[in-house]
């Protein structure tokens, strides 16, 4: 496994602030807010505490899969309408689930490096939006039709039109499958549970207390990062509407299999759910810091990108994680909270099982035994992706974000998030509370 030196290796990097909006489970229609409505709403709250003006910020990033047709650069879009001036560049990065983390991690090297001081970064998705797109053959048909331009021509073009050009290209199922392998992701879920033997039961316990968890939080009121939204009738959103209380393992028992009908273990029930959402974190370097005499919630410390088979793309949070453990020389217990998104319980259950794997751990990940097994109440404690959702685009920004309240509640200091990627890949971050 290569090693290479700290990512943050210059200047340190601070987390100032954050917000998100509440995760809208999808239901079935377009829902009431855009990906930039979604951006917007949950950094305008976050903006207006703060003793600077939007213009004083370096730059905008944010990460998103599916903007939609008046969101090209949807950094941009999104960075004038919140006032930040034309002078405050903005730019969209992608890297599929790992899109709000891979904003983060962009934010935090140009701040190390010198570049920026002050960065509004994140990620935003609204999956319900999801494209539904012409097949070639409409769109081949259109261009002939767009051409003709006499009766005739035109009567000759509609004789060559065929019920077939009229079937929809859904475009959350096609960005929901990796075009190589040929593998929808619940298959790839299904291909490390069976590697791994992870059963059915597993999955389904763990996706009961993923609800549980979330349910505790709600009712502890721990999700202080969560802006109340507003649509254009008048409706508020305040909490993650995905939340299913009265669930139970029989109900979760009864679902079918979704990706393979016949011998597969991966429910909707425990998969993550198809949700809209944004969130933000504000970093800043030291010298913006004094500068604004702005308070800390912690730094980021570390990341690490890395790429697995597209077909086993569930693996990549391990691989990802371990070798930021390797530089800074951490067993699991010197990191006091972890939040791996649960794409899939079967994925996230499934890295778990590596790590407690000394032939994983050998062959895949380089090391000599086992890392070993991970105290799961420790992780994700108020829920993830089974229970909240997983806007593919925002995930990546939730995650480093609750996870720093997280440190915050219990007094801890050290935290690590991580999510696996559609294509076969894992990203993670290490941070700290402090400024040390």
């Amino acid at each position: 496994m290569t090693q290479r030196k700290k990512t943050y290796s210059g200047r340190p990097v601070f987390i100032v602030d954050g917000s998100r909006t509440p995760f809208l489970k999808a239901g079935g229609k377009p829902g009431p807010f855009s990906a930039s409505d979604l951006a917007l709403q949950a950094a305008r709250p976050l903006l207006a505490r703060q003793p600077f003006a939007a213009t004083e910020l370096d730059e905008v990033i944010l990460g998103c899969v599916m903007p939609g047709p008046d969101e090209a650069n949807i950094a941009r879009v999104t960075a004038l309408r919140l006032g930040c001036g034309d002078s405050v560049p903005a730019w969209t990065v992608q890297r599929n689930c790992a899109s709000g983390m891979q904003a983060v991690d962009s934010a935090a090297r140009n701040i190390a490096d010198g570049l920026s001081d002050l960065v509004l970064a994140g990620g935003t998705e609204s999956m319900s939006h999801a494209p539904v797109l012409l097949n070639q053959a409409m769109v081949a048909w259109l261009g002939g039709w767009y051409r003709a331009r006499s009766f005739g021509t035109r009567v000759q073009a509609l004789s060559q039109l065929r019920l077939g050009h009229l079937k929809p290209v859904i475009g959350l199922l096609r960005g929901l499958s990796d075009p190589l392998v040929g593998l929808s992701m619940g298959q790839t879920a299904e291909n490390i549970a069976y590697r791994l033997d992870i059963d059915r039961t597993q999955m389904d316990t763990f996706a009961l207390e993923s609800h549980r968890r979330l349910a505790q939080a709600q009712d502890d009121g721990h999700l202080h990062e969560i802006e109340t939204i507003y649509d254009t009738s008048g409706h508020c959103y305040s909490h993650d509407t995905g939340l299913r209380r009265d669930t139970e393992m029989a109900r979760l028992a009864a679902l079918k299999p979704v990706f393979d009908r016949k011998y597969g273990k991966v429910t909707a029930g425990n998969s993550a759910q198809v949700t809209d959402g944004a969130a933000w974190l504000l970093l800043a370097s030291d010298k913006a810091v004094q500068t604004h005499q702005l308070t800390v919630l912690g730094r980021l410390v570390d990341s690490q990108w890395a790429g697995v088979d597209p077909a086993q793309m569930g693996f990549g949070p391990v691989h990802a994680m371990t070798p930021i453990m390797k530089r800074h020389r951490l067993k699991l217990d010197d990191v006091d909270y972890w939040e791996i998104n649960e794409a899939f319980a079967a994925q996230v259950l499934a890295c778990l099982a590596a790590w407690n794997s000394d032939s994983y751990c050998r062959n895949e990940l380089g090391l000599k035994e086992a890392v070993g097994e991970l105290d799961q109440a420790r992780l994700n404690v108020d829920g993830g992706g089974v229970s909240i959702g997983h806007p593919v685009g925002a995930s990546g920004a939730r995650i480093i974000l609750h996870l720093m309240h997280v440190l915050e509640r219990n007094d801890a200091k050290r935290g690590m998030a991580s999510l696996c990627i559609g294509g076969g890949q894992g990203g993670a971050v290490l941070v700290e509370r402090g400024v040390a």
